[in-house]
């Protein structure tokens, strides 16, 4: 079998930035464990599947581990290539996913992800997760990911979390976010997967989900800017639209081939 396969850098302007994702378009879906297996073989956070249908197209995400019930910057790589490599010309694509309906609009070299908004909850955390983090949070709050807060940039810039001991508590398909205000955009973040092959994921699309309607209210704005403090490094343009969230960033191609199996 040959399939083609593009890997693309979300949330960046420049390869090696942002996150990589690898995107297959599929005719029809393959069967469960060889998507698993193509998504452990590709080795990055994510692969997205898709397959076109009679109003847009059906996605999904994979990790090397787990199927993914939503996935930001894998969705804003595969409406990339659809744009920019498929001679898609719509200002809009239509995505049905196992999240509901997801729409990416296009404007000029922005990709815009209108994603269903997540509000995290008040909640405590396990007591593995704050001994693995080794600083203790000003919040805690829960929606598919716990989210903790923390007073300021720096902290969450130089947090060193132990993967050894993170890696005892089992989370899936969910993972753990670390934020804070921002010093010179709104609010920033990192995300923390236990017992995934990458341990840290660059730019977490789908946790903005919750981050975007917590920043909201606490900053009290519905347009603000986001960045994700991985090694990779990301940046988002975000807006609170209350029972949706618009998720904004751009993506380049670094490579285009063949699966072949």
């Amino acid at each position: 079998m040959k399939l083609p396969i593009f890997q693309v850098d979300a949330f960046t302007d420049q390869a090696f930035n942002g996150n990589p994702a690898a995107v297959c378009p599929l005719e029809q879906w393959l069967p469960d464990d060889v998507m698993q297996r193509i998504a452990m073989e590709n080795a990055v956070a994510e692969t997205a599947f898709f397959i076109p249908v009679e109003q847009g197209f059906e996605i999904r995400w994979f990790t090397p581990e787990i199927e993914m019930d939503l996935c930001g910057h894998a969705t804003l790589a595969t409406a990339h290539v659809i744009a920019k490599h498929l001679n898609f010309s719509g200002p809009s694509i239509q995505f049905h996913s196992k999240s509901g309906e997801l729409t990416v609009s296009i404007k000029d070299e922005l990709l815009f992800l209108n994603f269903p908004s997540r509000p995290p909850a008040p909640s405590e955390a396990p007591q593995i997760i704050l001994d693995a983090i080794q600083h203790e949070p000003i919040e805690v709050l829960k929606s598919r990911d716990y989210v903790l807060v923390f007073e300021d940039e720096e902290t969450i810039r130089h947090l060193n979390p132990n993967q050894r001991v993170l890696d005892q508590i089992n989370l899936d398909p969910g993972g753990v976010v670390v934020t804070a205000r921002g010093e010179q955009v709104d609010f920033v973040s990192r995300f923390f997967t236990p017992r995934a092959s990458i341990f840290e994921d660059p730019v977490t699309g789908s946790a903005h989900c919750s981050l975007i309607p917590y920043w909201s209210q606490k900053l009290g704005k519905d347009a603000m800017v986001a960045k994700q403090l991985s090694s990779r490094g990301g940046k988002l343009l975000c807006q609170h639209l209350g029972e949706r969230v618009l998720i904004a960033g751009q993506a380049v191609t670094f490579l285009e081939g063949y699966i072949t199996f």
